[in-house]
């Protein structure tokens, strides 16, 4: 089994507004190091994948989604928190205001999987419906794991 993971965030800003920019100006970077990471599988980033992306929330057509699948949660926690991309993540309140429930879902998914965006939803539905479980969790339900408790954000 790999690792699937979800997250949403609501932009402040219209993409080339220039207070956004600090965030649309390192986007290919940190994405470009995801990708260059070891562990990292797969993430959605085609034009059609972000077409399907917006037909999935309609609702909404301010919500960024970052759906990628890594090979462990070990290897997902290092990009998160041991790399650069650690530093345009603490500033995530600049970019984005913070949402009333749950952004972030984790869940296993078998090798070769590729979850779409809907998927991706109701993993993240179940777990604000539910609460972290063996088929969807965050980072707390991963005691092992040190570096997100003490790079995370409070």
């Amino acid at each position: 089994m790999q690792i699937a993971d979800f997250n949403v965030a609501r932009r402040r800003y219209e993409v080339d507004d220039p207070r956004f920019a600090g965030f649309m100006d390192n986007l290919d970077r940190i994405n470009g190091l995801a990708e260059r990471s070891r562990g990292f599988v797969w993430r959605l980033k085609s034009d059609a994948d972000a077409g399907e992306a917006l037909e999935a929330l309609p609702d909404d057509p301010t919500l960024i989604v970052n759906l990628s699948v890594w090979e462990t949660v070990e290897d997902l926690e290092r990009f998160t928190f041991g790399t650069i991309h650690n530093q345009i993540y603490k500033r995530r309140e600049e970019w984005f205001p913070a949402l009333e429930k749950r952004h972030f879902a984790m869940w296993r998914v078998p090798v070769g999987h590729r979850p779409d965006v809907t998927e991706a939803m109701a993993k993240l539905d179940q777990i604000n419906r539910d609460g972290p479980s063996e088929a969807v969790f965050g980072w707390e339900a991963l005691p092992n794991l040190r570096m997100w408790m003490e790079k995370r954000c409070g």
